[in-house]
């Protein structure tokens, strides 16, 4: 016969007896602990311990973890003027230098056999066994530009600066860090033109449907921020973060604002520009943001300098050469304010709705190889569709934190040494 108790009287024992406890509105709580025989007391502490680091174990597979990819410069790495960060992509895993661009939706990578592609580093889909094509009924071919139908996949075109870029929207594996995305939506290059296209792909942040950002939003929260590198950097010093955890706590932010027809752009509120101590004149129509024409100001992480319209820049450009002094004034290039003589150069503060950012020197002047000229490094921007847009570029941003936070529809900066 059985003589040890059933499970349903230990439950009726332990209920009553918490029943009886029960005083008011307090319940009296007891640490249970029912074996087939007494412990000791210190094999029962010994127990319990272990049963604490399971415990925190799990604790720990539930806390979101840090995620950095390593960004360089593009002008080190693969002579290349963009940002780099590496990419694994496919199984097995063929890594590639993918540039980043904020401006820019899908990602996109040049495929063996690619005609007119720059590089020599192409990815092989026929040896990754998780790669496949996409039909034309699939949803994401009508989310392309200019979509056409292909004998076996959906392909697209479009242009990319001077270039021109046809491609096959397929889908593979792809790891950030050490985050593995399965059956990540890009555009596999099958021809190119032009010389703007980057030799080893393009990683989209934008933030339209097939960007990285919507397409891992389970995993980053439509959240990342990144610390650019001086271009001169030879080393993987930079990071793309990507999620909420581990974004800087202390940094000031600036609300996003969005146009419905350039929807990837990142547009801020720049209200005005400070030279030295001065706030300079500038007419606010400068600045304006205008859904209809698609003028106001965005931060672009594929520019290299920024560009203001042109009474802006105009008014930047004539305050700064007054600061500096008599010092004469030449051009070098798409430069117009240059030196040739040792100068001490104001700062120059970007001032946002609700953020300032002072910019130290480093992050507008350009100087030459051999040092004998250093050039105010910003221009008037192109006289085309552009002319209404002041761009912030990725010089201006480098070792700083940008974060984009699109839940709450902000971007935040602080400096942050990253060369």
């Amino acid at each position: 016969m059985n003589t040890k108790p059933s499970t349903f009287l230990l439950s009726l024992l332990l209920l009553l007896r918490l029943l009886a406890a029960a005083s008011g509105g307090s319940l009296r709580v007891f640490h249970i602990s029912i074996h087939s025989k007494p412990l000791s007391w210190a094999d029962g502490v010994l127990q319990m311990q272990a049963k604490d680091e399971a415990r925190l174990q799990l604790l720990s597979s539930l806390v979101a973890r840090r995620s950095d990819a390593p960004i360089a410069s593009g002008r080190q790495v693969i002579q290349s003027p963009s940002y780099v960060v590496r990419a694994n992509i496919g199984t097995p895993a063929q890594t590639l230098l993918l540039a980043l661009d904020t401006s820019n939706d899908a990602t996109w990578i040049p495929c063996s056999g690619c005609v007119g592609c720059p590089g020599t580093s192409v990815f092989s889909s026929d040896q990754s066994s998780s790669f496949r094509p996409l039909p034309c009924q699939s949803p994401q071919c009508s989310q392309v530009p200019n979509p056409s139908c292909g004998t076996s996949a959906c392909g697209f075109n479009m242009t990319y600066g001077s270039s021109t870029v046809a491609a096959d929207l397929v889908q593979d594996n792809i790891t950030l860090a050490r985050d593995s995305v399965p059956a990540f939506t890009f555009g596999c290059i099958t021809k190119a033109t032009g010389s703007s296209v980057p030799p080893q792909g393009l990683l989209g942040l934008g933030r339209g449907s097939l960007s990285l950002l919507s397409q891992t939003q389970s995993l980053y929260q439509s959240t990342f921020s990144y610390c650019l590198p001086s271009f001169k950097s030879a080393s993987f010093s930079g990071s793309l973060r990507l999620g909420p955890v581990a974004q800087p706590k202390r940094i000031k932010y600036t609300p996003l604002l969005r146009n419905p027809r350039r929807s990837s752009l990142y547009y801020v509120n720049l209200i005005g520009i400070r030279v030295g101590s001065k706030v300079v004149d500038i007419p606010s129509s400068a600045f304006a943001f205008n859904t209809a024409t698609g003028s106001g100001t965005i931060i672009d992480s594929g520019t290299t300098f920024t560009r203001l319209v042109a009474p802006a820049y105009t008014a930047v450009r004539d305050e700064f050469q007054r600061r500096v002094g008599n010092a004469t004034v030449s051009s070098l290039g798409g430069f117009d304010t240059c030196y040739t003589v040792p100068i001490v150069s104001p700062t120059i503060t970007f001032m946002f709705d609700a953020m300032n950012v002072t910019l130290p020197p480093d992050n507008f002047l350009i100087h030459s190889t051999a040092g004998s000229t250093t050039c105010l490094a910003m221009a008037s921007a192109p006289d085309n569709v552009n002319s209404v847009l002041n761009v912030i570029a990725n010089m201006q941003q480098q070792n700083h934190r940008i974060v984009f936070d699109i839940p709450n529809s902000r971007v935040g900066v602080a400096r942050e040494p990253c060369s």
